[in-house]
């Protein structure tokens, strides 16, 4: 019995992906974002352990509702691709009963070892839409973000784009880290070299996740940094919209 293990459920998401989603987030992610509101998601081997049964449960509890607007089930995290074979055996059932799914991912755990990725093409199969986080294009800067270099989240996006596979790309505007006109000019440039892409969000920077930071016992990094102006905000719309 496959299962997976998961830090929490939202039944009637309205912002990851179309219509009311039965959002998962999924335990354990290798990115460790200055700016995450799910730090307690971190760490890898906790939270609940649930099997694709019990999952199939619940969601069918929410039918109506998803599938009258148009909704579906969406994976997120945490990095939901960490757990591949919970992902393949519950978007099967998914499909089995004609629900839309949806991946929420950083592409953070991405690799071309030859299991992830036969693993990874078989989920593909079963994956009807990717919202992919960009945090950042420049490696270096992506590195002091997040912990890590961005060259395998990039190849993850040209994967999907290579697999004519339909994503949103999210991009969260930090001000003073993720907002530079240079920067935000080359992630414009490269989501134009990609064919798969349906949408591009501006996600603006917030603060709701600091507490979670201090409970458990972190020094939250982005201290006295506020949210994007609707200035700043409509630029990078602006600029990333002319893709």
């Amino acid at each position: 019995m496959v299962t997976g293990r998961i830090h929490s459920v939202e039944s009637c998401g309205t912002v990851d992906g179309p219509g009311i989603r039965y959002v998962i987030f999924t335990q354990g992610c290798l990115l460790r974002c200055q700016y995450c509101h799910n730090a307690d998601t971190w760490e890898i081997g906790k939270g609940k352990e649930i099997t694709v049964e019990e999952v199939m449960q619940d969601v069918t509890c929410y039918l109506p509702f998803i599938e009258a607007s148009g909704g579906g089930i969406t994976v997120s995290g945490g990095e939901p691709l960490l757990q591949l074979d919970f992902l393949i055996e519950l978007f099967k059932k998914c499909k089995e009963v004609g629900i839309h799914t949806t991946i929420d991912s950083s592409g953070g755990c991405y690799s071309e070892d030859e299991e992830f990725q036969r693993k990874l093409d078989i989920l593909m199969e079963y994956t009807d839409l990717v919202l992919l986080d960009l945090k950042h294009i420049d490696s270096k800067k992506h590195r002091k973000l997040t912990g890590k270099p961005n060259e395998h989240i990039l190849q993850f996006a040209r994967y999907l784009s290579d697999k004519k596979k339909s994503i949103w790309v999210r991009h969260v505007l930090v001000p003073g880290i993720t907002d530079g006109t240079e920067d935000l000019e080359n992630l414009a440039a490269f989501i134009q070299s990609l064919d798969n892409v349906q949408k591009v969000e501006v996600l603006p920077y917030h603060k709701l996740g600091v507490y979670k930071w201090e409970a458990l016992g972190h020094k939250y990094p982005l201290e006295g940094v506020e949210p994007p102006t609707e200035e700043s905000i409509q630029k990078a719309k602006n600029t990333l919209a002319a893709v």
